[in-house]
């Protein structure tokens, strides 16, 4: 082997079959341990149990953790064990209509008081004509009237006799009572002959007439005060009779809630403003027109609008709201359409997730929180309120002109948890000042954990676990072997394990899905394979096509040979949940200058800040190593040819420190090698992403050129930890077709892509001969005195450049 050169087996940590001592994950127990999250539990269960104000939760990580599962769960654990909460309603507010009362009952008793009262509606609307329409009450009002009209017909039979006795006779008309003289003969004066009599005699009468008149003014006025004690009694009359009937339907219901102080005193407003309205209230109404109706009637006044009913409910409370809009949140007050108009009262007052969850557990969904105009603002209000006071959106935004309801607030008692990502949390944390104060734990949920022999039962349990959740075939050992070692491919390193569920359910069920195919009771490490294999077949079209272009020479990537100021790099490119690599051109050179080292992707803009900062190490690197004592003095360039869009990270400047180096010393570079790393100012490789990807990408087109042996990519020692390359690259390695090497220096790098020893630097700071930092040095030592002598000519004014 090459120096630097890995061994096929350090490119692939496999799955030993000895930690997995069983033949199919039927023969595992389920794993009722959540794995690798013990620092999201931790927080989980102090938020969870912290009772004081602001302790509500952000739960983070990416999507595929599981975590909505795993907080549900833990959540509706801790709920069963919690105190059931009560019942939510609002009644009516007899004195002030537009206000609504809340009423909070045992869970259970808000349905209870619900279907009571309108069972007491639907009875009174019976019993109170059938009572107005009884002997007894017949009885009462007639000897109230007939009182009365022996009364007025006892003063108007003592006026009429008062009047008779002085030849004068009280008639009744239409437009009431008139007084007439009468003749000897008891028949009434007409015109004529009240002119016959003689003066004394109409003064007698007139005199007559104005004294009755008086006494008739006053017995009129008797009687008008008789007629409103009459009605004064029938009314008394109506109202015992109405209190009667209610108070002997309302004594079973009363005794019913006695335990319940604010029922008994709903209840108590009830029979009096029953009784207040009495007969007329309840008289020829249909029962089934009120009750079975959509419209508001007047007897909606009596019934009990359960907002939350916990009666089926064996705790606390447990509500995830999906769309998590304003309405959706803090509830709604709806209207309904009668003669052209709405109307509204507060039987149409409706629930939100927060009046649902009161008293126990709200989880939402933080980007769609987020996403609904107003709701992340109204969830901080009740939150620091710690009541739920409802309002309709033209009323939160000042631009309602109408009267409507104003229902007392619910006093708010609810953990709420947010799971989302960590950018929005940081976002949050960072923008808005309210959000630390309110949501002061963070339960952040790992994306994966340690690869050891322990952890890997573990892991081999969990996927046993959700084979039998989804109802999936068995699978054998090999299979579990081969899932696991694609969990540490897809967390980009073999000491680690993806703890993404859903991309492993995705797996299982397609592994199912293919042995069913086969006619397989059984899952084996083939279905594994065929499954990986799909799945990227069926997202590989973009790759196919970028490296057909490079096939095709129409993108132009050499793979043999050598080249002055040319490397290959390697990129990668993700496309939704797929990544892969692809080789690229990049060039540089190299001339007399003042130091600057141009990065063309970054003056064309298409070069990302990583990037640039990347290209501006070089420089930092070359005036360290070579020019301590002087300064640079060349002009250099650096592109990725045949690049169209951004480039970004600064994992191609080891390639690019690497072809600056040609380009100043006139090195050739081999072009059977790719090379990917960063690199920093003391010419040390470091880390880069989506090692396996890049390395793959130039294998795919090396073996599509056909293999010669030498070619091979150059990648950081510190990257060796996370190879997991595929199969038939590792048969390549083993067969000596192809090479992986692992650097930690750029000296190292350029002797694998040279062929010439790099160069220790001696006392003097020379190189020896023949090496590559000599080379380069030689070139900028020619450079800076060629600037030397560009400058004396500058200012003598003569031309040195023919000796």
């Amino acid at each position: 082997m090459q120096p630097y050169e890995l061994s096929a087996e350090r490119l692939y940590q496999i799955c030993d079959d000895s930690l997995l001592d069983f033949e199919t994950t039927s023969d595992l127990p389920d794993l009722d341990d959540i794995l690798g999250q013990e620092r999201a539990l931790g927080a989980l269960h102090l938020g969870v149990g912290m009772r004081h104000e602001g302790y509500n939760l952000y739960v983070m990580g990416s999507p595929g953790l599981g975590k909505h599962a795993i907080v549900r769960n833990l959540l509706q654990q801790r709920a069963t064990k919690a105190a059931q909460a009560q019942d939510w309603c609002y009644i009516n507010n007899f004195r002030a209509p537009h206000k609504p009362l809340v009423l909070c009952v045992p869970a259970g008793f808000g349905n209870t008081l619900q279907t009571d009262m309108r069972r007491l509606v639907r009875t009174l609307l019976s019993a109170l004509p059938a009572a107005f329409d009884s002997d007894d009450y017949r009885n009462a009002v007639q000897t109230i009237k007939d009182e009365f009209k022996a009364r007025e017909e006892a003063l108007l039979g003592s006026l009429s006799e008062q009047a008779r006795q002085a030849d004068i006779m009280l008639m009744s008309t239409p437009s009431g009572y008139t007084l007439a003289p009468l003749l000897k003969s008891g028949e009434v004066m007409g015109p004529v002959e009240y002119e016959q009599l003689s003066a004394e005699e109409k003064q007698r009468i007139e005199r007559s007439s104005e004294t009755l008149r008086l006494a008739l003014r006053q017995g009129l006025q008797l009687v008008a005060s008789w007629h409103r004690e009459h009605d004064k009694r029938i009314e008394q009359v109506n109202q015992e009779t109405t209190r009667a009937t209610v108070d002997i339907h309302l004594a079973e219901l009363q005794s019913s809630y006695q335990q319940l102080p604010g029922v008994m005193a709903f209840l108590a407003e009830v029979r009096l403003d029953i009784i207040e309205r009495g007969e007329d209230h309840f008289a020829n109404i249909e029962p089934t027109k009120v009750l079975g109706s959509q419209r508001l009637t007047p007897f909606n006044r009596y019934f009990v609008n359960v907002l939350v009913d916990n009666s089926a409910s064996s705790g606390a409370p447990l509500v995830y709201e999906d769309h998590p809009s304003y309405q959706n949140l803090v509830g709604r007050i709806e209207h309904l359409a009668q003669m052209g108009t709405l109307l509204t009262d507060f039987t149409l007052i409706k629930s939100g997730a927060l009046h649902r969850a009161n008293g126990g557990y709200l989880v939402l969904d933080a980007r769609k929180l987020l996403s609904q105009p107003f709701a992340w603002e109204a969830l901080k209000r009740a939150l620091q309120a710690r009541e739920l006071r409802l309002q309709s959106l033209e009323q939160t935004l000042s631009m309602a002109s109408t009267i409507s309801l104003e229902p007392d607030p619910i006093p708010l008692d609810v953990k709420v948890v947010l799971v989302g990502d960590r950018r929005l949390y940081y976002l949050l944390n960072q923008y808005d000042p309210e959000f630390s104060l309110l949501f002061k734990v963070e339960a952040d949920f790992a994306e994966d954990f340690e690869r050891s022999p322990q952890n890997t039962l573990l892991y081999a349990r969990l996927l046993a676990t959700l084979q039998r959740r989804e109802k999936l075939k068995p699978l054998e050992r090999g299979a579990v072997a081969r899932l696991i070692e694609h969990a540490s491919r897809r967390v980009e390193d073999a000491e680690r394990l993806s703890l993404h569920l859903a991309s492993m359910l995705d797996m299982l069920r397609e592994s199912d899905f293919w042995a069913g195919e086969r006619g397989s009771e059984r899952v084996t490490r083939e279905d594994v394979e065929r499954a990986l294999g799909e799945s990227l077949h069926r997202a590989d079209q973009i790759r196919e096509r970028m490296h057909e272009a490079v096939l095709r020479n129409l993108r132009l990537i050499e793979t043999s040979g050598s080249s002055v100021g040319q490397i290959n790099g390697l990129a990668v490119v993700q496309l939704g949940n797929h990544a892969f690599g692809h080789p690229v051109r990049i060039t540089a050179t190299a001339r007399l200058g003042d130091g600057k080292v141009v990065d063309i992707e970054r003056e064309v803009e298409l070069g990302g800040a990583l990037h640039s900062k990347g290209v501006m190490i070089l420089s930092a690197y070359l005036a360290n190593r070579f020019a301590r004592e002087a300064p640079l003095s060349l002009a250099a360039s650096l592109v990725f040819e045949q690049s169209y869009g951004p480039v970004e990270g600064d994992s191609a400047s080891a390639a690019e420190l690497c072809v600056l180096q040609s380009a100043l010393a006139g090195l050739p570079l081999r072009q059977d090698l790719a090379i990917t790393g960063s690199v920093n100012q003391h010419g040390n490789i470091q880390v880069i992403g989506g090692v396996n990807e890049k390395i793959e990408g130039f294998f795919d087109i090396c073996r599509a050129r056909g293999l010669s042996g030498t070619q091979g990519v150059i990648v950081p020692e510190g990257n060796v930890k996370h190879l997991m390359l595929r199969q038939d690259l590792l048969n390549a390695v083993r067969d000596g077709q192809f090479h992986v090497y692992a650097v930690s220096e750029v000296d190292q790098a350029m002797e694998l892509l040279t062929g010439l020893p790099a160069g220790a630097a001696d006392e003097t700071g020379g190189y020896p001969l023949g090496s590559v930092n000599a080379a380069v040095k030689q070139r900028l030592d020619e450079l800076s005195y060629l600037r030397r002598r560009y400058i004396q000519s500058e200012g003598t004014g003569r031309d040195h450049s023919d000796q």
